[in-house]
């Protein structure tokens, strides 16, 4: 495969993939330069950051298979992409709203979390106001260090390979998802990831049986969706829980969320890391809203009060094995306090077993030779979320995720999202020598 170097520009910021992470990147570096502006700054100070995004998905897209109708939102919409950064903003959820003409509708509906499917369309909104920077279609494919002020970056495009150089990189390519051991997804076993995008595929479909592995939330979503969907399916729910346990939202606990949680949590010691996490851990994993943990519960008792049980709660269970075959999965289900096996038939089993964090280091390549890591082989993260390299390199390498570990549970997640890219965004314009004009 050829590969042209694209020289001799040098980009202040790559950032790698545009999800929501490094879409409010974009924005942040762009009112970051607003700023400096309206404070009369001239010259270079005042130069516009250099910066381009690669992704390898051809359009702006976020978690669209569980773009579930009506499934909403589990964080405020303040918690959007700037508004804990930059509450003025003209691309804050409200500005949105407004610009959409449904402001006062949403007032008028006296709720905190928007639909998924309307943040989503926020996103895109916003996503389009920075086209010029993004380039659709293309993947990372290595980093390797240029000098110590540059790093190459070796993209993907069109079966082509092109090497750009820059002097900051930043990593927000999400999450993946996460497949028990020994499964793989076939015709009939999918990630939850994938949900909306399968059942598009089968459009005339009427299958008997469904199961969903999963106690958390995207399962529950799942369970209700299919149940609410296909009115002639069994949807069996099959989890070793002995019921979904419901998230602690309170006051006192989303306080895990807020900012300065996570400077408490990196400037703590490995013992109180471990405990705040596991003290926090019912605010984020493998939990489910209250409200969907009721309406599930009401659909499954009004059924046994019919006579006619649709929804199957499997508590207390798991799967020992599935077998995607030609006429159909089978589901080896196994009931723990007695150890009973028996065997479901089903048209799809749909595993909402989670994400988890990329490996950094899988994607850093040469640089990761540069790169500092802990006992544990994951990187060492600084608390601006650049990653620590040794002596004398002024490239820098930030993270927007693969940081539970040193800044705790909420510095990944959406909550933070406007404050961290503040943050990542002020450590560069400290670190670099010089800003480089837009050419």
């Amino acid at each position: 495969m050829p590969e042209e170097r694209i020289q001799p520009r040098v980009h202040d910021v790559v950032g790698i993939g545009f999800g929501p992470s490094n879409l409010a990147l974009a924005v942040a570096l762009a009112e970051e330069r607003e700023e400096r502006g309206e404070r009369g700054e001239r010259g270079e100070n005042a130069a516009a950051v250099d910066a381009v995004f690669f992704e390898k998905q051809p359009e702006f897209g976020w978690h669209r298979g569980m773009l579930i109708d009506g499934a909403t939102m589990q964080v405020h919409f303040l918690k959007d992409l700037v508004s804990l950064r930059n509450p003025a903003s003209r691309y804050s959820f409200l500005a949105y709203l407004h610009d959409r003409g449904r402001l006062v509708d949403f007032v008028n509906h006296k709720t905190m979390f928007p639909t998924r499917a309307e943040f989503h369309d926020y996103l895109e909104w916003t996503a389009a106001a920075f086209a010029d920077r993004v380039r659709y279609g293309t993947e990372v494919v290595a980093l390797r260090p240029r000098d110590d002020e540059t790093l190459e970056v070796v993209v993907r495009r069109d079966d082509r390979l092109e090497t750009h150089l820059a002097r900051n990189v930043v990593i927000g390519v999400g999450l993946e998802p996460v497949l028990p051991e020994g499964v793989r997804a076939g015709e009939r076993i999918w990630h939850t990831e994938d949900l909306l995008t399968r059942l598009d595929e089968r459009a005339d479909w009427a299958p008997n049986r469904i199961v969903v592995v999963g106690a958390g939330q995207s399962a529950a979503e799942a369970v209700e969706y299919l149940h609410r969907t296909y009115p002639g399916t069994e949807v069996c729910a099959v989890f070793a829980r002995y019921g979904y346990s419901p998230a602690d939202d309170s006051a006192f606990a989303n306080r895990i969320f807020d900012p300065e949680a996570v400077d408490h949590y990196y400037a703590a010691p490995d013992d109180v890391k471990r405990m705040l996490f596991e003290y926090s851990r019912n605010t984020n994993y493998s939990v489910v809203d209250l409200d969907l943990i009721d309406e599930l519960y009401r659909r499954a008792y009004a059924e046994k009060v019919a006579g006619a049980q649709r929804l199957r709660i499997l508590n207390v269970s798991r799967v020992l094995d599935v077998r995607d075959g030609a006429g159909g999965a089978r589901v080896r289900v196994a009931f723990l306090p007695t150890g009973e096996v028996a065997d479901l038939d089903a048209d799809a089993v749909v595993y909402a077993t989670g994400y988890r964090e990329r490996d950094p280091f899988d994607l850093l390549g040469e640089a990761a030779g540069d790169c500092l890591a802990g006992p544990d082989g994951r990187p060492v993260v600084e608390r601006d979320y650049r990653i620590a390299t040794d002596p004398g390199r002024a490239w820098g390498v930030y993270l927007q995720g693969a940081t539970e570990h040193s800044h705790g549970i909420a510095s990944s997640l959406l909550s933070m999202t406007a404050v961290r890219t503040g943050e990542i965004v002020r450590s560069i314009a400290r670190r670099s020598a010089r800003v480089t004009p837009v050419v």
